[in-house]
């Protein structure tokens, strides 16, 4: 039995919806065409690195896959995400979903997705549902191509960072991250002289920007279809 009902709102009037709603709806979403680039757009940092949306991807890329993970807890539905560790890459410190590169004994992307997540935050793959996948998406500085899946599970998993590969571990509910004043913007100042205007996601926070945030406003926009 999942819990009571939480109270979410789309700009319309509120509501309710518990975890057994919410599964329903992303899999009425998984039934439609995914909005992709529309939805993608809305956090892109500018000016616009064209390459993400190219549809020719280099050859020579590389695969990975996350997992979007959904629990209910005391009412609420809430998700991981991870803190990557400062080190000498471009995606130090960021904010990520459990996720990683495909590795030549994966069947698939989804067991990817759910091996990574299992050596980064310690799920348990057995107790995950895939519910679907989000638009594929290319990230021009590390030449991946990264596959969202959604998943959910019943309890909340006995979450256990990886030492090397996770600072710490974030778990925002849903509701928040349905709360369009998290949405912000500023400026990102790089090395290279480069400077993006930067939409972002505010979570307990934290800059969740470039992928991950677009990721999220797929999600998002899955959701608000109804």
């Amino acid at each position: 039995m999942y819990p009571k009902c939480f109270l979410i709102s789309f700009g319309q009037p509120e509501k309710k919806m518990n975890f057994t709603e919410l599964v329903l709806r992303l899999e009425k979403g998984f039934n439609r065409p995914l909005p992709g680039k529309s939805a993608h757009m809305t956090m892109v940092p500018n000016p616009i690195d064209e390459r993400r949306f190219n549809p020719k991807i280099p050859e020579n890329h590389r695969k990975g896959a996350v997992l979007i993970l959904f629990y209910p807890e005391d009412g609420e539905v809430y998700f991981p995400l991870i803190k990557r560790p400062t080190y000498e890459g471009v995606h130090s410190g960021q904010i990520a979903f459990p996720g990683g590169k495909v590795e030549q004994e994966d069947p698939d992307l989804s067991f990817t997705a759910l091996r990574e997540a299992q050596e980064e935050v310690g799920v348990d793959p057995g107790k995950v549902k895939i519910l679907g996948e989000l638009s594929h998406l290319f990230i021009p500085p590390s030449n991946f191509l990264v596959s969202p899946f959604i998943g959910t599970t019943p309890v909340k998993p006995d979450f256990i960072p990886e030492e090397k590969e996770v600072d710490s571990i974030l778990l925002p509910s849903l509701k928040s991250i349905l709360n369009p004043e998290i949405k912000k913007e500023k400026k990102f100042h790089f090395s290279s002289n480069t400077v993006l205007d930067t939409p972002y996601f505010d979570i307990q926070n934290e800059v969740v920007w470039g992928a991950t945030a677009m990721m999220i406003s797929e999600l998002l926009h899955i959701l608000r279809e109804d």
